[in-house]
């Protein structure tokens, strides 16, 4: 594990799959880990077959470790609303359940109050036919997911799930 530098910064974010949006946080300037893991739920130390009963009230997340001084909190946020639709609720594309929902996991009342600013600003543009659903709430423990699971789109580009699902939102976002 790379050491971080003192001033690094932790973010926590559900937006469905934890490999689609770990492919993408792992390509931002400024981002110096991304982690897959569950978050948000009542199972200590959960395991992914755990979870994909939508049984523990855990949701696939992301921690997401950064330079602050090469990117902002609000900066991620805003990658977060662009990069899953957070108007279905517990739901992205094929994926279905609570372990899928649309959430932001604050660690302290600034991240709270940036997500929630962002989150009423993106809703009242129009940009969404729908209303945002998002949940914004403060974390709770996260626990990383099994090892298969960390840089998965990097470790399995050419696999059809990364081909059909993943690529595509990396090309719309321009990160690939």
């Amino acid at each position: 594990m790379t050491d971080l530098p003192a001033h690094a910064q932790q973010a926590i974010f559900a937006g469905g799959c934890f490999w689609c949006t770990e492919a993408i946080y792992a390509r931002i300037d400024g981002v110096l880990k991304v982690e897959s893991g569950y978050i948000g739920g009542d199972v200590p130390n959960p395991t992914y077959q755990q979870v994909c009963t939508g049984t523990t009230g855990h949701a696939e997340a992301i921690r997401v470790s950064f330079d602050p001084e090469k990117v902002s909190y609000e900066q991620l946020v805003r990658l977060f609303f662009a990069a899953h639709d957070p108007t279905t609720l517990n739901r992205q594309g094929a994926d279905v359940g609570t372990q899928y929902r649309s959430a932001i996991f604050t660690l302290d009342d600034a991240q709270a109050d940036t997500a929630e600013r962002v989150k009423k600003e993106i809703d009242a543009s129009g940009e969404f036919s729908r209303p945002i659903v998002t949940e914004i709430t403060p974390a709770t423990t996260f626990y990383p997911a099994e090892d298969y699971h960390q840089d998965y789109f990097e470790r399995n580009s050419s696999a059809p799930y990364c081909q059909v699902v993943i690529a595509p939102k990396l090309k719309k976002l321009g990160l690939e």
